[in-house]
């Protein structure tokens, strides 16, 4: 098999010089994955049989700044720099802290090397004219399928982080996960307690942003990860919703999936305040003995708690946390016809101008997570009256910033 259109020149040439020298070269992992997809490659990674000292030789500019050889070659192609990988052949020993080999030793052949690797769609390999799959990635990309290499349940006891990668890499393509592969994830789910919370966060945040992101979130909850990435979100499934007096068909679990597959934002921590802005209903979900209404009194409160409590977890920066708690504390604001300019604008100087469209998104998707349509008409007045407004509220920011955020919201 061949790729479907050629490497660019630049690696082309990066490759001739390690050729030229007497040593082997080939492109490997995500970039020949989406080569073969079709996908935009934005990392280039590279396997060779050059050792790190040999590399740093052939290349005096590059440098090396890890314990596992990855030198990191830097060239000029049409006044941007790119960022080339090249790491030795390789085997691995354990892995005692379930994130990082023990030790290393340089292998001899690149079959050896793709052995370690962790999907079998991640260890295609190629020279630049032929593929080479020593572990069936080809067959496994026709099949649309996330297959670990080897024993699967090894694949995680060595590196428990690929639990994560796994659910990211079929969210993000689409792909299913293969039944030994996804059996494994089950067994060793609570092996990703091991793993930071910013490395944890990492791969989340990749869900979160990808075109099918509540696919992921169902896919983190089937094969117990949720449980121990997101428990606050795990607890919310079969909090019932539905009472004598409301309409509402799904669960507070299910709604929250369904609200992050409806917003609008493309902005990760938007979609991430969706997906936890009901959170607190497990917590305070209550039935009024006389009625049989369910209640889920000050859950926004307790749900702002518990996102601040997410966003340590996480390691979000401070903005990102003051951003996350703001939506979900603020997520139940009213809408009505007799709303005036005055609640409006304390609404804006609540939210800040900078946040408004976020929290309009959350509203939208909440509002289809909820079978409702996108918008109602009184979500289209409240819409509208911050032109009327906006302007007097502009008096109430002493900073230049947040007035120039309020006018260009009114240009808007």
């Amino acid at each position: 098999m061949q790729l479907p259109k050629p490497l660019p020149d630049y690696i082309h040439a990066v490759m001739r010089i390690f050729r030229d020298n007497g040593f082997q070269i080939y492109l490997v992992g995500g970039p020949v994955r989406d080569q073969l997809l079709g996908r935009p490659v934005y990392n280039w990674d590279c396997t060779t049989n050059a050792t790190p000292d040999h590399i740093l030789k052939l290349f005096p500019d590059s440098f090396c700044n890890n314990n596992y050889g990855t030198v990191s070659i830097i060239i000029q192609h049409e006044g941007e720099k790119i960022l080339i990988e090249v790491t030795p052949f390789r085997n691995e020993s354990s892995y005692s802290d379930n994130r990082h080999p023990d030790s290393i030793e340089w292998a001899a052949t690149l079959e050896e090397d793709v052995q370690r690797r962790d999907f079998t769609i991640n260890a295609l390999a190629t020279d630049g004219k032929e593929i080479f799959d020593y572990v069936g990635g080809i067959q496994d990309l026709e099949k649309q399928l996330v297959r670990a290499v080897g024993d699967a349940r090894k694949r995680f006891e060595e590196d428990a982080l690929r639990l994560m990668r796994a659910i990211r890499f079929a969210t993000q393509l689409g792909f299913f996960i293969e039944d030994s592969t996804r059996k494994a994830i089950e067994q060793h789910a609570h092996r990703i307690t091991h793993i930071s919370g910013e490395r944890i966060r990492d791969e989340f945040f990749k869900i979160l942003e990808s075109d099918n992101a509540a696919d992921g979130i169902i896919f983190l909850k089937q094969t117990g990860l949720l449980a121990f990435v997101l428990p606050e979100v795990e607890a919310c499934f079969g909090v019932e919703q539905k009472s004598q007096a409301d309409t509402t068909f799904f669960d507070v679990g299910t709604h929250l999936v369904e609200s992050l597959k409806n917003c609008p934002s493309d902005d990760v921590i938007t979609r991430f305040a969706t997906l936890l802005h009901d959170i607190g209903k497990a917590e305070t979900a209550a039935t009024d003995p006389a009625t049989g209404t369910i209640t889920f009194y000050n859950h926004e409160i307790v749900g702002a708690q518990q996102a601040a409590g997410i966003a340590d977890r996480f390691r979000l920066s401070k903005k990102q946390k003051e951003k996350l708690v703001l939506l979900v504390r603020n997520h139940m604001f009213s809408v009505g016809e007799n709303q005036t300019d005055s609640a409006v604008r304390r609404f804006i100087r609540t939210v800040t101008p900078a946040y408004l469209k976020d929290m309009l998104d959350l509203r939208t998707g909440d509002r289809i997570g909820s079978g409702a349509k996108p918008t109602s008409w009184r979500t289209e007045l409240f819409k509208k009256t911050p032109h009327r407004s906006a302007k007097k509220t502009i008096h109430c920011f002493r900073s230049q910033n947040y007035r120039s955020r309020c006018y260009a919201y009114i240009r808007h």
